[in-house]
């Protein structure tokens, strides 16, 4: 089972940035899609963003143009550069190995004035 643990979650205001992080240990990250997820209160977790191994991004349309996927194969580490956010951005987000059930805690990102 892969290990996952997010980062970089905070407080901004609308229109700001953050850059999400989520390190995981083994050795099958290279070979593996990964995606980041989030769930806001009284929603249901949805995809944000996936990438392939070979780093082939897909974004929800909500944050198309705003966020950006990638992927650092030799640090085992998956990000997500945030920009233009908005309140409706508010949630957990986590990075999961898709199509398995190894998921991070998450980390809260609130955007806010």
């Amino acid at each position: 089972q892969v290990q996952l643990v997010e980062s970089g979650g905070g407080l901004v205001q609308p229109g700001g940035s953050l850059r999400l992080s989520c390190t995981a240990s083994g050795s099958i990250f290279r070979f593996v899609t990964m995606g980041w997820y989030r769930q806001a209160p009284g929603k249901e977790r949805e995809l944000v963003a996936d990438i392939t191994p070979g780093g082939g991004p897909n974004y929800a349309d909500s944050v198309k143009g705003r966020f950006t996927i990638s992927r650092d194969n030799a640090k085992i580490t998956l990000y997500l550069q945030m920009d233009s956010l908005k309140p409706e951005d508010t949630a957990v987000y986590y990075c999961r190995v898709t199509g398995t059930n190894s998921w991070g805690r998450g980390t809260q990102v609130t955007v806010s004035s």
